[in-house]
């Protein structure tokens, strides 16, 4: 197989991980962080917006995340969107800012985001799966197609293979890391 299809394969794979580290960062372990509102949406302006679109978030303490909103007109929609979220955060308003303390994590909520974690780590293996059958099955086309020989077929099949390994192995250490992050008390 030539590099850059292999580079190529290579980059969707990091996508997946990148994926999976971007959902990670919106998980709560029991400290603040400004990635913790990332996936929240908020009825604004006739559609649903992402938060960090309509406010600034930043931490101040590290149990505390602060949201100033631009426009006092949706203060009340960030609100219910931050308590709608399903991160178990509980805002209060202060003007025009929005205080959202982070509470401490009980053993069962670490259990189910631990749980949570896991389904995120399945879905990126399953992504990175799925890549490597594309860069089979064009493998395959490519000897049929007289393109590469049976030889070749054979050692980009066991390259192919390694790449997934490895990025198999990627997930599952940033799964153990947060697995760590979650569980600390």
């Amino acid at each position: 197989m030539t590099d850059t299809r292999l580079a190529d394969f290579s980059r969707r794979m990091d996508g997946a991980l990148e994926a999976l580290r971007k959902e990670f960062s919106g998980l709560r372990t029991g400290r603040a962080s400004v990635n913790l509102l990332d996936q929240v949406q908020v009825d604004a302006y006739g559609g649903a917006m992402h938060l960090s679109q309509l406010a600034t978030v930043s931490v101040p303490e590290a149990r505390l995340i602060t949201v100033q909103v631009w426009d006092k007109a949706i203060l009340k929609a960030v609100d219910k969107a931050i308590r709608e979220s399903g991160l178990g955060l509980n805002p209060q308003q202060d003007g025009g800012v929005i205080r959202v303390p982070i509470p401490e994590l009980n053993e069962e909520r670490r259990f189910e985001l631990a749980k949570v974690a896991g389904k995120y780590a399945e879905q990126a293996r399953v992504a990175i799966r799925n890549v490597r059958r594309d860069g089979m099955e064009m493998l395959k086309r490519l000897e049929k197609d007289g393109e590469i020989s049976e030889d070749e077929h054979g050692k980009s099949s066991a390259e192919m293979q390694r790449l997934t390994d490895q990025h198999i192995k990627k997930v599952d250490e940033a799964l153990q890391a947060k697995e760590k992050e979650i569980k600390q008390i």
